[in-house]
Parts: C-alpha cells; sequence; structure tokens
C-alpha cells in the first residue's frame, strides 16, 4: 500500500470531491481518479460511493480513513525524527482560534520567528471542534483551542486564561433588561465554537430566548454589528476592550464559573514531538507567563 495513495484517499475524503483533491495536491483529477481505483483494487473493496456531486466514503472508507491519515503521519515523523539533530528546523502546520490571535499570538509569533528563522510556520484559524478534529486526523501538527479537551488521541496543555463576557448594544446597561429585548439575536460565528455554545447555554439558564443566530466570519465583524444593536457576544473581555472604551459597545461580567475559559494547545499522543515543535510550546508557555504578568 503506497503512502502517496493514502494522502489522495485522505484528501479526496475531506473534501469529497476528486476535482477538489486534485486541486489541493497540486495534481489533474483523471491521477487522482486512477489512484483512488488501483488502492480500491488493492484493498479488494470500494472506498467510495461516485454521485454526480462527487463522491462520499462508503462504510469500508470510514473505517480505513483514521488508519490512512495515522500512517501517512508515522512516515511523515519517521522521516523528521531521522534528520532532526535538535537545531529547530522544517515546517510546522498550526491552528489558532482568530480570539487567540487577536489576543494573545503576535509577540509569541515574532519573538518565535527571530530565535528560530528556519521554522516555517503555517498558520490556520478554524474553531475549537473544527480544530481539535483537524489535529486528531493529523491535518494539523497542533492547534490553540477553547479547553477542556477531553480526547483520547491528543495531549493538551493550557497556555492561557481568558474572561468571557457578555457584549451588548451600548444602550443595554443590565443583564436583567435582555428578557425585554423583542427578538434578540447572538452574533456568532459558525457552528463548532465554544464561546457560541456558552453564549447559548448563558442565556438559556436566563431563560431567555433567542431568534436565528447571524453568523459572521471575523471578530472586527461581530463587534461591529453588536454595536449597531443586532444582538448580542460573547468573547474574551481583551478582544472587545477597546470598543468598550470607545462606548461602542456595554460589556457585562458574568459568574466567574461561566466566565472562565482555558486555550490549551493540543498535539496528538503519538506524534513525533520534534525540535520545531518543542521550541515553540516553550516560547508559546515563556510568552504566555510574561503576558500574564504584564495584565
Amino acid at each position: 500500500m503506497d503512502v502517496a495513495d493514502l494522502k489522495v484517499f485522505e484528501a479526496v475524503a475531506r473534501h469529497g470531491s476528486m476535482n477538489k483533491a486534485a486541486s489541493e495536491l497540486h495534481t489533474v483529477q483523471s491521477n487522482v481518479t486512477a489512484r483512488i481505483r488501483a488502492l480500491e483494487r488493492e484493498v479488494g473493496v470500494a472506498l467510495f460511493n461516485r454521485n454526480v456531486r462527487g463522491v462520499s466514503l462508503t462504510p469500508a472508507g470510514q473505517r480505513m480513513l483514521p488508519y490512512a491519515a495515522r500512517i501517512a503521519k508515522l512516515v511523515t515523523d519517521a522521516k523528521l525524527a531521522a534528520v532532526d539533530e535538535g537545531s529547530p528546523n522544517g515546517t510546522l502546520t498550526l491552528g489558532t482560534l482568530d480570539t487567540t490571535v487577536a489576543l494573545r499570538l503576535s509577540p509569541i509569533l515574532s519573538h518565535f520567528a527571530r530565535l528560530y528563522p528556519q521554522v516555517r510556520l503555517s498558520l490556520t484559524t478554524g474553531t475549537s471542534c473544527g480544530l481539535t478534529e483537524d489535529v486528531a486526523a493529523c491535518r494539523l501538527d497542533g492547534a490553540f483551542v477553547a479547553g477542556p479537551v477531553d480526547h483520547p488521541d491528543l495531549h493538551s496543555e493550557t497556555i492561557f486564561h481568558e474572561e468571557l463576557v457578555l457584549v451588548t448594544p451600548r444602550a443595554i446597561h443590565s443583564l436583567e433588561s435582555l428578557s425585554s429585548v423583542p427578538d434578540l439575536r447572538t452574533i456568532v460565528v459558525r457552528l463548532g465554537c465554544s464561546y457560541r455554545q456558552r453564549l447559548e447555554a448563558l442565556l438559556a439558564e436566563m431563560g431567555i430566548v433567542t431568534a436565528t443566530p447571524l453568523e459572521f466570519g471575523s471578530l472586527d465583524a461581530i463587534v461591529a454589528c453588536v454595536g449597531a444593536g443586532m444582538g448580542v457576544t460573547l468573547l474574551p473581555r481583551g478582544v472587545v476592550a477597546n470598543a468598550a472604551q470607545q462606548d461602542l459597545v456595554t460589556i457585562h461580567t458574568i459568574a466567574p464559573e461561566k466566565a472562565h475559559v482555558d486555550t490549551v494547545f493540543v498535539r496528538r499522543h503519538d506524534a513525533y514531538v520534534s525540535s520545531a515543535m518543542q521550541a515553540f510550546v516553550d516560547v508559546a508557555r515563556t510568552g504566555s507567563g510574561a503576558l500574564m504578568a504584564a495584565a
């Protein structure tokens, strides 16, 4: 079984499309199709159902997918371990929450780049749910997500501590008055965001029924929409502090047990911890301590 074929299999499964997988892999669709057919002949079963909209995994393909990603990752780790002589270099593919980028990562990334210029750092943003899944599936080397994380395949370490606050239009001066707002909407990012889940739970406990959420892809858009009176959201205090100081929104403190959230760094238990990964985690730990001391 060829590792390259397994990488093609994983890409097709993730995209649900031969064409999109080919684009990601910088090849042509006919090559992807041929590799998938060869892999199906080798294992003796169909791995995909073909339809006019693309492809979907068969039950056999679903069972095989986790092993394909792990095998490809093990081969990559074996090569990395062979050439890793202790000097951080190579590529790190990491994920993070938008809020963590906005609040915490800029000085850490800048410091890491100065210390280890031979490391090529790739950073992508997403939700806690999506990023955790990507690390577990070996698509990311590690990620910053909202904790706690209880996943059998992942190691997690708390790096940052955040205080969540309820953010409302500036005209709303108390949480009690929220219940009288007609057609109250939550303004959130896409499904899988832990802050969105916490907001929905908080409002439900307050007995507040909300209309269909408004979904936006950026923090700036969410804060601007709250300021415009379109709804409420839940975000780390540091993200909205400037907007509150400018009297664009109102910040409401919530109970400590609901406000406290840890940002954790997750990576696979069985992944090779390269010199580059160890150096990054060390810098993140040190940087988080310095940020907390400054705060």
